[in-house]
């Protein structure tokens, strides 16, 4: 709800303001002013819309009753200074209407500064008789309805932030994301207003004026541009230019607009962001993304939201990729020794782990909420890329070794337990069969504790919730159960190559996702 106060308007003249509020059932005034009455004293009959440029608007109203002995009543509001440049007396608020002196005048924009200071939003509302010997309704123009007007007061609207948005705002500075204002509100207001919601930290903030922007050279632009800077009273298409200047200084900028002017600076824009409730059309279609609730809080969420999207495919890929070394290190080992060393895995055991255990885990990655901090950190670089070196060398030199480690300790410890050495390692029967399970389960145990390394991102694993990740959990308990069934039912023994095995082997097993999330553990604490 915005509460307007009159300032200098008593009396039947507080009628003459119907037009600020007609459109806006919401608004409340504190003037003991009814919107209906008005409608029937004082009927709208021609409108000159409100326009940038002149920074006012201007309404024709039939009266019934006259008032300074007219039937017709020009009404105008709009930026205080703009309004009183057209006012050759003034409203004193008792009855009588004075000429407008040079105090007057000074005192007005005193006032006006000083309902700006505090953050209020201010327009001036003046009006002019119209019906006399040389104004008739066909003369009716912009020229002689705006000109020897009547001063009636000031309207300081306080139009508080909506809530979240100073603590959206807080976490834009905690994630380095930097917020420029750009407004057609008066300079001391948009200050004002920037200061209460955060936006501006510091007392040393700029305020350029359209005007001042029109004038400046575009160094001069990309100057003040690396301060705190508000820009006040400028133009929709002036937004273009000051995007391509923070293009040019090397920014990713994001816009929000909603009229059909501010389109050519939602298209320059990296990303457009338009209002989809009290956005145009134009806006809308020029646009990357439309608010469905008009809320820059809902900005920040999806900033949040696309930096959780980013770690998580990351995650994916490193979960993924790091099963692929323990599956080739096997044949490796094979290949190397010349076939004196058994083929530690077999094909159907690769495609078990790839198409039957790594799956469900892997896509619950991929629905992993953002982790904590993600929003005190700077934005990725332009240049970095979601498949990195850093990436690869995690997911193959580093989880990739530990677990072809595991892995072959696994197929190794199986025949030193069961025939005392590894001279001669035998390449079919039982023994063989109860080797490479063992493979094959290591890989899937280790692969249980990379998701957990996965879903914990750059923080410590201790702060997870072991649990909250419903589709983790759900293919941890699957993989486990296929790795039962391919070990323990007869039936796919042969096709997978896989035996039952014993106590001591599943101890060997459990321990497994332990050891890579100690080692990952470690790490962090000692290089993160």
């Amino acid at each position: 709800m915005v509460r307007a106060i009159m300032h200098g308007c008593n009396g039947h003249m507080g009628q003459v303001i119907t037009q600020l509020v007609e459109k806006d059932p919401e608004i409340e005034i504190v003037a003991g002013i009814d919107l209906n009455d008005n409608h029937n004293w004082a009927p709208r009959i021609k409108e000159i819309p409100f326009d940038s440029d002149r920074k006012r608007m201007t309404t024709v109203h039939s009266l019934e009753k006259s008032l300074d002995g007219s039937h017709h009543i020009s009404i105008t509001k709009g930026a205080p200074k703009e309004v009183m440049e057209l006012c050759s007396d003034y409203y004193d608020g008792q009855g009588a209407i004075k000429s407008m002196t040079a105090a007057e005048r000074q005192a007005i924009l005193a006032a006006n500064d000083q309902f700006a200071r505090d953050g209020l939003r201010v327009l001036a509302v003046a009006y002019r008789p119209l019906e006399s010997e040389d104004i008739r309704e066909d003369k009716w123009d912009m020229r002689t309805l705006e000109e020897d007007m009547v001063f009636v007061g000031l309207v300081a609207m306080s139009d508080p932030p909506r809530q979240g948005v100073r603590e959206a705002i807080e976490q834009c500075h905690r994630a380095s994301i930097r917020i420029i204002m750009l407004t057609g509100d008066y300079g001391l207001t948009a200050l004002s207003i920037a200061k209460k919601i955060g936006i501006v930290k510091g007392n040393n903030a700029r305020v350029i004026s359209g005007l001042e922007l029109a004038d400046m050279t575009d160094e001069e632009l990309k100057v003040a541009l690396k301060g705190e800077i508000v820009f006040a009273r400028v133009a929709p298409e002036q937004k273009y230019r000051v995007v391509n200047a923070l293009q040019e200084l090397g920014e990713v900028v994001a816009v929000t607009g909603d009229g059909v002017n501010d389109a050519p600076a939602l298209k320059k824009a990296d990303i457009g962001v338009a209002m989809g409730v009290s956005g145009t059309d134009v806006a809308k279609e020029s646009a990357d993304m439309i608010l469905t609730d008009d809320h820059f809080a809902s900005i920040v969420h999806a900033v949040e939201e696309g930096r959780a999207v980013y770690r998580n495919i990351q995650r994916f890929l490193t979960y993924i990729f790091n099963s692929n070394t323990p599956e080739a290190v096997p044949s490796a080992f094979f290949l190397f020794s010349l076939g004196r060393i058994p083929l530690p895995l077999t094909v159907m055991q690769i495609l078990a782990i790839d198409l039957g255990t790594d799956m469900m885990p892997a896509l619950g990655l991929g629905v992993e909420p953002p982790e904590e901090g993600i929003m005190d950190r700077p934005p990725r670089r332009l240049s970095d890329r979601l498949l990195n070196r850093q990436l690869l060398l995690k997911a193959f030199a580093w989880y990739g070794m530990i677990e072809s480690v595991l892995a072959m300790g696994a197929f190794f410890l199986n025949y030193w337990v069961n025939q005392g050495h590894l001279n001669h390692l035998a390449s079919s029967g039982p023994l063989y069969r109860e080797a490479t399970t063992m493979t094959l389960g290591a890989i899937i145990f280790t692969q249980i504790g990379m998701a957990m390394n996965s879903r914990k991102g750059r923080g410590t694993i201790f702060k997870i919730k072991p649990f909250a990740n419903k589709i983790i959990s759900l293919g941890i308990i699957l993989e486990i159960i296929l790795f039962i069934i391919l070990s323990y039912v007869p039936l796919f023994h042969t096709l997978f190559n896989t035996a039952p095995i014993g106590f001591d082997d599943w101890l060997y097993l459990l321990v497994c996702p332990f050891i890579i999330m100690a080692l990952e553990e470690i790490r962090h604490r000692l290089f993160d």
